[in-house]
């Protein structure tokens, strides 16, 4: 259980949000408000439970926290929606589908002699609540980071998290990974899964030891994009530090953060910014297509699975057993496909003599489509992808000197984000945050795009 501590950091982070925002540009206090509390942080179970809304977290205070400061700084400056139709659309969809997953899911669920109970009214508000905590970092992003300097900060930030938070992981490396067990005093996962390839795996303040090699990709992914775009006077010193952050990554013994880097490094190095938009199209594209393709069966799967033993044939074992099961969830979802089963477990599958859970949801995709139906996956995913494929169509026909150069890194790191979401649940307010902020640029770009149409036609208008 987390001791005193743990609560204590909690608790004082509205506070040290107050100090960031009156010392800080609003870009730069969102990014460190959340960025810090994601990375030190404790983990649920750390929270305070309190009644009528889910529990508060590090996921959800440092973005409460930033909103109340926008709300008091910025009280003439508030507009939440984007601008965006399509955007607006799914955003009220993400809020408020959970209310019809309530209303058609008040019927107990029979498992031989065990049951789950009904959803009522009053899980309706704590999930609508939720969903908007969730989408917290996203408005905050789209409001204070949609300009070419607020990106460059983002990316700062990043790679100055990973530079932060690599000796820990390093420490993690050798000894096990103890940190919060001995700052907060719990593990935050099961400690069996740290061990990989005869040594450990480490997770620092995260919840798994994926969402911290994660992390550390997108922090080496900044490095090299700073480095490409040549974002500093010294601009050597990003190469050093991506290279540092990439034998980092190598010591933590991921195999997808292993993969990721493998395929994205050479790309940034190689490829123009218009093949790499192209790249983030299509991930993003096959990321929210993949549950159709997995329902039609086209994904390759055996090819996957036999890639993969080439590598690691526990991992392969790991991967068959998540397909396996992403089978049968998606036969229980297919039984409520618009709006899905809700919560209480009640999109997984019983054994109906002991009552206990047999399926695993670790992909976010299966854990929406199963809990709010293809329509929250569609709203959440959707959300999430949308900024990529609105910045492709503004910058397809531009030449790249006229809009900035790290939206297309940017964009690279959102589409693997929401790639990764697949096999694993690892969306963060960091996720959020991205999306946030390509999509206020995408919209600054559509209006100046407007205007400058607007002031052509004048021009050219013929006099009477």
């Amino acid at each position: 259980m987390p001791n005193a501590l743990a609560t204590l950091a909690l608790a004082v982070w509205p506070l040290v949000t107050v100090f960031l925002f009156l010392k800080l540009p609003p870009g730069r206090a969102v990014i460190a408000t959340l960025l810090a509390g994601y990375l030190f942080l404790p983990e649920p179970p750390a929270g305070f439970d309190l009644p009528l809304i889910p529990p508060l977290t590090k996921h959800t205070i440092p973005a409460l926290s930033a909103l109340v400061m926008w709300l008091w700084l910025y009280p003439l400056n508030t507009n939440l929606l984007p601008r965006t139709g399509l955007a607006v659309a799914l955003l009220l969809l993400f809020v408020f589908s959970p209310v019809a997953t309530t209303l058609l899911n008040m019927d107990p669920i029979h498992w031989g002699e065990f049951y789950i109970q009904g959803m009522t009214l009053k899980d309706s508000l704590g999930f609508v609540i939720q969903q908007m905590l969730l989408v917290i970092p996203f408005l905050l992003a789209r409001r204070f980071l949609y300009r070419a300097e607020d990106q460059r900060d983002l990316l700062y930030a990043f790679m100055i998290g990973g530079l932060v938070y690599s000796p820990l992981m390093l420490v993690e490396v050798a000894l096990s990974p103890q940190l919060n067990m001995w700052i907060y005093g719990y593990y935050q996962h099961d400690f069996i899964q740290t061990i990989r390839f005869g040594g450990f795996r480490p997770m620092v303040f995260v919840y798994h030891g994926i969402w911290a090699a994660f992390y550390l990709l997108m922090a080496l992914l900044s490095a090299y994009a700073l480095w490409r775009t040549k974002q500093a006077k010294s601009n050597w010193k990003l190469l050093l530090v991506a290279l540092y952050l990439t034998g980092v990554l190598v010591l933590s013994k991921s195999l997808g953060a292993w993969i990721f880097a493998a395929v994205l490094i050479p790309i940034f190095l190689v490829c123009g910014a218009r093949w790499q938009m192209r790249l983030a199209v299509l991930i993003a594209g096959f990321a929210i297509a993949y549950p159709a393709l997995k329902g039609l069966t086209v994904v390759p799967e055996d090819r996957i699975l036999s890639f993969a033993e080439s590598i690691d044939p526990e991992r392969a074992a790991s991967l068959g057993f998540r397909f396996g099961n992403e089978y049968q969830l998606l036969e229980r979802a297919k039984e409520r496909p618009l709006f899905g089963w809700g919560n209480y477990d009640r999109n997984q599958i019983l054994d109906t003599t002991t009552g206990e859970v047999e399926t695993v949801t670790d992909g976010r995709w299966v854990i929406l489509i199963g809990q709010l139906g293809w329509l929250g996956f569609l709203a959440e995913f959707g959300l999430l992808v949308l900024p990529v494929f609105l910045l492709w169509r503004e910058t397809r026909y531009r030449n790249p000197r006229d809009y900035s150069p790290l939206i297309v890194p940017l964009s690279l790191m959102l589409a693997i984000n929401v790639f990764d979401m697949l096999p694993n649940a690892t969306l963060t307010p960091l996720t959020w945050l991205m999306a946030g902020a390509l999509t206020g640029y995408a919209e600054s770009l559509r209006t100046s795009r407007n205007a400058y149409q607007s002031e052509h036609r004048l021009q050219w208008r013929p006099v009477l």
